[in-house]
């Protein structure tokens, strides 16, 4: 059996229901009694966390989706660094909410930064690592942005409409090419999207003890 441990990444646009989800993931994983750390993207280091206060601030100045990006990939090198290589390779798991998928969706098709960019820094900055398994959560804009109305906003979500449809056609577009992505409709009851997730968590489970 690999001493190398899990790495599993929860994706989706605002409201469709991460959070929630993410505990309850967690739960899974602890009743498995599974050894392991939950973080989240940008952020998850104290550096990389400062950088996600200034990504998600507002500014008075437009902010390029190349600046973004370059941002979002500079967090994401220190987590790795410091943090999530370094589990992995002592045999425990990682869970993270977002990872780079939310790149390829975010700064890649909704803001219009030519992929091959966002392909690019995965190598720099990943090499070959990836996520083992991803639990993509989906849901219609509209409903993901009634959920979140009544709290206050960062400068990614007050983005209008057309910007997470956007969004969501480019999860869509890599969970088509990706078998670790596991695309969950969100819109159902908080029920069904769990059970939904418990069955993929135990499927990765079953692997475990093969």
């Amino acid at each position: 059996m690999s001493l190398k441990g899990k790495f599993i990444t929860l994706e989706g646009s605002e409201g469709a229901g991460k959070s929630t989800n993410l505990v309850f993931l967690c739960d899974l994983l602890r009743q498995a009694n599974i050894d392991f750390y939950e973080t989240r993207e940008p952020g998850g280091t104290p550096f990389a966390e400062a950088l996600r206060d200034q990504l998600l601030s507002t500014w008075d100045e437009p902010v390029a989706g190349l600046t973004e990006l370059l941002v979002v990939f500079a967090a994401r090198n220190q987590h790795l660094n410091t943090e999530i290589r370094p589990r992995l390779a002592r045999g425990q798991w990682v869970v993270s909410d977002r990872f780079t998928d939310a790149s390829y969706a975010y700064q890649g098709t909704a803001r219009g930064v030519d992929l091959n960019y966002v392909r690019q820094l995965e190598q720099w900055v990943q090499r070959d690592l990836q996520p083992d398994l991803t639990l993509y959560l989906d849901c219609d804009p509209d409903v993901g942005r009634s959920r979140i109305a009544s709290r206050e906003l960062d400068r990614m979500e007050q983005e209008q409409l057309v910007f997470f449809q956007a969004v969501r056609q480019g999860y869509l577009a890599r969970a088509a090419s990706l078998s670790r992505m596991h695309t969950i409709d969100a819109s159902q009851s908080l029920d069904e999207v769990q059970k939904n997730i418990a069955l993929v968590i135990q499927r990765l489970l079953a692997e475990r003890d093969i």
